[in-house]
């Protein structure tokens, strides 16, 4: 056979080839898409397409159709949260993995990203009391060490909490404000699973434009408010310093019963970065203090080491978006790195001009997209 021949036969050989895998791909993936749970939002609706399916790994396929950003949550009882996407935007997509065991839970989706949400009641089946994916003994091993993360930040956030609570109790401004930021550090590490028993977050780290209707305004940012805009102390501050103290103890006990999943671990580093993008580069978190940078490190802190505990399995299945999210991560880490201080403090976010914000919010997209992927490199196939 002549070389031309051997060449063409061989790249009819791989033609061929290539359109079997492309068609067996072709078929899971259209699998894959008839097995999702889509869910159209839009302004003033939260189309669910299947309100059963079975317990173990399920997609959410969502579709933003509204004029409005807006999020969707899953629930359990009591508004606990089993996952969540902030900041989709008008128009786009955005895809949720995540392992939910059976029971009964609401999906909603929140225009604005404010409210209780758009709610569809939905039934997940299965034998209750079994795991929700089989698991690989490296993802076992990651979500144990995960939850021993998260216990050692609650452990570390209560002194942190109390000796700011003590230095309000003292009417001391200035120190209270010197440990308003250090106080937070461990919260903002591990806030998804904070956010996840559901009525510890409201309590503790609501801002004021966040409260709901009736909703009594406590915790950090009221307390943010008081010293840096009133720079004042009163009873009431002391009583709101003790009830965060409370809140936050109920937390660090609540770390055992926390749902913990691969999925959720990958899921959680993504709203990191959408707390980032929603709240931190915006300025709006942290509005009277200033201290936005103190939380955005942390956050970033918080993803990298879910994603650093994951990457065993995520860097086997996707070796290119591991090497992407090692990128990211550490361009990340070095322009934070420009804003901090010799005393570990950063730079108050009011000094930090627009166009380094422009920076920032660049920095966050570039890792917030790859980092949105790491659910699905850890599913159990």
């Amino acid at each position: 056979m002549s070389a031309r021949r051997s060449t063409a036969a061989t790249l009819l050989t791989l033609a061929v080839a290539t359109a079997a895998l492309a068609g067996c791909s072709q078929k899971k993936d259209d699998k894959a898409s008839s097995d999702a749970v889509k869910v159209n939002a839009t302004d003033t609706a939260c189309e669910v397409s299947k309100t059963s399916f079975p317990a173990g790994h399920v997609v959410l396929d969502i579709t933003n159709k509204g004029s409005k950003t807006t999020e969707v949550y899953v629930y359990a009882a009591g508004d606990k949260i089993v996952t969540e996407r902030e900041n989709i935007g008008p128009g786009t997509k955005a895809t949720i993995n995540a392992e939910i065991k059976a029971g009964s839970y609401e999906i909603a989706c929140k225009p604005g990203m404010v409210g209780d949400g758009i709610r569809q009641k939905i039934t997940v089946t299965g034998d209750a009391s079994a795991a929700a994916a089989p698991a690989d003994p490296r993802l076992t091993a990651a979500v144990d060490a995960y939850r021993k993360y998260a216990q050692e930040q609650a452990d570390l956030t209560v002194p942190a909490v109390e000796a700011f609570a003590a230095a309000i109790k003292a009417g001391d401004v200035e120190k209270a404000k010197s440990l308003y930021a250090p106080s937070r550090t461990g919260w903002e590490r591990t806030e998804p699973v904070a956010e996840s028993f559901g009525d510890i977050d409201p309590k503790t780290d609501t801002r004021e434009d966040g409260l709901e209707a009736g909703q009594e305004w406590t915790g950090w940012h009221k307390l943010e408010k008081s010293l840096f805009a009133d720079a004042k102390i009163g009873d009431d501050e002391k009583k709101l310093a003790d009830q965060l103290v409370t809140d936050l103890k109920d937390w660090q006990k609540k770390i055992p019963e926390a749902e913990i999943t691969a999925t959720s671990m990958a899921n959680g580093a993504k709203e990191l970065l959408d707390e980032v993008a929603t709240g931190k580069i915006t300025g709006e978190e942290d509005r009277y203090s200033h201290t936005d940078l103190a939380d955005f490190a942390a956050n970033v802190e918080g993803a990298k080491k879910a994603y650093e505990l994951l990457k065993p399995v995520a860097s086997e299945k996707d070796a290119e978006l591991a090497k992407t999210l090692d990128s990211e991560f550490a361009a990340t880490e070095a322009l934070l790195a420009k804003y901090k201080q010799a005393d570990g403090t950063y730079t108050s976010y009011d000094k930090v001009a627009d166009a380094e914000r422009k920076t920032f919010s660049d920095a966050v997209n570039a890792l917030g997209e790859p980092l949105s992927k790491l659910a699905a490199a850890v599913v159990v196939k």
